[in-house]
């Protein structure tokens, strides 16, 4: 990441903050503010390291710069036809045998709407972790490091029934040909703007309506409940049927 940027060439103990403010500024023609600022969390946890147990700075230099502002979180709702219209584009039928790689595609969407879960979360499912007649699956290796366990709708445990237990896996493909067929479809759609991360969003907007807040954390892996406002995107007309 910094090996083709001038950054490379001052030395650790020399490297300023000013240094870092260039880097940042050069980076942002060419990545997001998020990416920058995971990037920047980074090189400030190396010299967290460096500065607590090797001593070998006496201050961390990304505490001295801005950082790039924190883009608006996306609040992008899945109506019902666009649902269908993403399923027919994929070639999946609630009816038909699940045979493709666009047909699975279009269960991890489902999947996703109904749990909540990330796309690599469920690409990385294998059998052994699916336990459908106790209604939950285990997450080994979540974004977190933390391992859970999601409870499953009915309907999750329709959709995971529906798949042949053939291999170790049932999604034997990775998370980015996931994103890549996802996208394909719904550009065939004719949607905008809709990501396969935004069945999270859904979900969570779903979920909120059946579980408390901590239970809802604890399914989709937040330690802090404050975090869920990001995904939690329920319409004022929908809160408003559930008012006097």
């Amino acid at each position: 990441m910094l090996g083709r940027y001038d950054l490379a060439d001052v030395s650790f103990a020399h490297l300023a903050a000013e240094d870092l403010a260039v880097w940042r500024d050069r980076r942002l023609r060419e990545v997001s503010g998020a990416t920058v600022n995971r990037e920047l969390n980074l090189i400030s946890s190396v010299f967290e390291r460096a500065r607590k147990e090797w001593g070998w700075c006496v201050t961390n230099p990304v505490r001295d710069i801005s950082r790039p502002k924190k883009p608006r979180p996306r609040d992008r709702r899945i109506s019902d036809d666009e649902i269908e219209r993403v399923l027919y584009a994929l070639g999946y039928d609630e009816n038909e045998e699940v045979t493709t790689r666009q047909q699975l595609t279009g269960v991890l969407f489902l999947l996703g709407i109904e749990t909540a879960m990330r796309r690599g979360e469920m690409v990385a499912l294998k059998w052994t972790d699916i336990h459908l007649l106790q209604r939950y699956v285990s997450i080994v290796d979540s974004k977190n490091a933390d391992r859970r366990d999601v409870p499953l709708t009915k309907r999750a445990v329709e959709l995971l029934g529906r798949l042949k237990q053939e291999g170790e896996r049932p999604f034997l493909f990775s998370s980015d040909t996931a994103s890549t067929l996802f996208s394909r479809a719904v550009k065939k759609a004719e949607i905008e703007n809709l990501r396969l991360h935004d069945a999270r969003h859904e979900a969570l907007t779903r979920l909120a309506r059946k579980l408390d807040v901590l239970d809802l954390a604890r399914m989709i892996g937040h330690r802090d409940p404050r975090s869920l406002m990001i995904y939690y995107n329920a319409t004022a007309s929908e809160i408003a049927t559930r008012l006097d």
